[in-house]
């Protein structure tokens, strides 16, 4: 290395002035952070350009500004270590930085989450879970897994020792879960019934149970059917999961099936008797 660019008058001035070295260090972060992402974002966009779907862009769209802010507070940091601040300043300036840097990341994870789970909703497989029905669900469930993550890296970004609070969210959660036993069995069946698609509404089913009619609702917690006598019948998932269903509108043909007794005389001509029925249910 040339020792004389190391015994620059200039460079040894920056070095010894503290403040003019921080502004030096925050000011290279900005370039950095552009020149980096830049050429980051411009390979990446590069590489999903060649594939069929848009999730890829849209992804990298959404993470590009973490990516740039990451590269910045890094720089910050570093610049931090610059000037002699007291140790509690210190500490509180560089938590910040830290935890800044975590909520931004929890922002682009959850819109990639977003993208994702709308992304998969619009499928043509009609075996998805991810629906447009269940994207609230999955949408609620997202916030809290990832506010708790959130909650949990911020905590350590300012040395806060979080075993016991885990410990103490294991317990509870323990607790709440003997506790909504039913609505967390209705809850996870209404997934899997939406899922899984053993009827859709519209169609008209008939339970083990004894319940028929047509399916007004599917919803998370329960199903609700509507029978022939124009009585609205709200059963629960959880039910509806362990019941044997039959499905009278789930075959090769959209209309509806049904089975009805008719009697006749005993001299009656079965071909006749059925030719003079067809042509009463279709007129």
């Amino acid at each position: 290395m040339n020792t004389s660019l190391l015994q620059n008058p200039i460079i040894n001035y920056i070095k010894d002035t503290e403040i003019l070295l921080f502004v030096v260090c925050v000011v290279l972060s900005f370039i950095s952070a552009f020149i980096i992402d830049k050429f980051f974002i411009s390979i990446l966009k590069k590489i999903v350009k060649r594939t069929k779907t848009d999730i890829d862009d849209k992804l990298v769209d959404v993470v590009h500004p973490a990516i740039y802010k990451t590269i910045l507070y890094i720089g910050f940091y570093i610049a931090l270590g610059t000037v002699a601040f007291p140790e509690k300043v210190d500490f509180v300036l560089k938590g910040l930085i830290k935890s800044i840097i975590v909520v931004y990341w929890s922002l682009a994870i959850f819109r990639s989450f977003l993208v994702i789970i709308n992304w998969a909703s619009n499928q043509d497989n009609d075996k998805r879970l991810i629906k447009k029905k269940t994207i609230p669900l999955f949408d609620n469930l997202g916030k809290i897994v990832i506010f708790l993550f959130s909650v949990y890296f911020v905590m350590l970004c300012w040395g806060i020792n979080v075993t016991a609070w885990i410990a103490s969210a294991g317990i509870l959660s323990v607790v709440l879960g003997f506790a909504a036993k039913d609505t967390l069995g209705n809850l996870f069946a209404g997934i899997f019934i939406m899922a899984d698609s053993p009827y859709k509404e519209g169609d008209y089913i008939n339970l083990d149970t004894g319940e028929r009619g047509f399916v007004r609702h599917i919803g998370i917690r329960s199903t609700r059917i509507l029978t022939r006598d124009a009585v609205e019948i709200t059963i629960p998932n959880s039910v509806i999961a362990t019941s044997k269903i039959i499905n009278e509108s789930g075959g090769y043909s959209e209309q509806e099936r049904i089975r009805i007794s008719v009697d006749v005389s005993y001299g009656t001509k079965i071909e006749k008797a059925k030719e003079i029925m067809y042509n009463i249910a279709i007129d």
